[in-house]
């Protein structure tokens, strides 16, 4: 994968125990493509998460699984391709938290890759679906990389702060003894007024980060 330009180098080591399970499911994907499944996204973009050098993550944000509606998901947790309206509601709910919580206006698109390239890891728990049917590859096998995915964070000299919405995520938290964490509800219209309003996550992890002598992230995207 790293020869093709689908995960930085530095992923390759941490993922080496998991490469016949690897292997395995993109052969398994790739048949059930060839029968007929409409599987997303792309798989090109599919690992677009580890394009960011692992020696570079500041902040992990870990998500569910990709949209299940094509031309939506690109590879990042609760990203969207850029032309994509309207926005996903849980992105909705984040554009406003983020507005209440650094005033930064909200933007009319999901593109958050801005986000990645300053070292926001946007992990999602299982990194495909099927078409239409949100959830249908949670069984699939995910769970073994996303764990190696951790550990390989949790060992880092300056491990990332991780911020864990929802209690799908919060059940990762053993994983990640070395990282400062932050807690809330989930930003999805059916949680995000039970904690997620008001938690102010983004000021927090740019506060644990300048604690860490780390400089914080520029949480503003471009309105275009």
């Amino acid at each position: 994968m790293a020869d093709l330009g689908f995960i930085a180098p530095d992923w390759v080591q941490a993922l080496q125990e998991q490469d016949s399970l690897l292997k395995s499911l993109a052969s398994l994907l790739a048949a059930r493509s060839a029968a007929g499944e409409q599987i997303l996204p792309a798989p090109e973009v599919m690992f677009r998460a580890l394009s960011l050098p692992l020696s570079e993550v500041k902040v992990l944000i870990i998500g569910q699984d990709p949209y299940p509606t094509p031309g939506h998901p690109n590879g990042l947790a609760f990203a969207a391709n850029k032309q994509v309206r309207p926005l996903p509601r849980s992105l909705s709910n984040i554009y406003k938290e983020l507005q209440a919580d650094l005033g930064i206006a909200p933007v009319p698109h999901p593109d958050l890759s801005p986000w990645l390239s300053q070292g926001v890891l946007l992990l999602n728990q299982v990194l495909s679906v099927t078409a239409g049917d949100a959830g249908s590859h949670q069984n699939l096998g995910w769970s073994p990389i996303v764990q190696s995915i951790l550990k390989a964070l949790n060992e880092l000299p300056h491990p990332p702060v991780a911020l864990l919405w929802g209690k799908h995520a919060q059940k990762l938290s053993q994983a990640l003894p070395n990282a400062e964490q932050l807690h809330s509800a989930h930003p999805s219209p059916l949680s995000a007024s039970r904690g997620f309003f008001g938690s102010k996550p983004f000021s927090n992890i740019n506060r644990l980060l300048s604690e860490k002598g780390q400089k914080p992230i520029d949480w503003s995207l471009p309105k275009a």
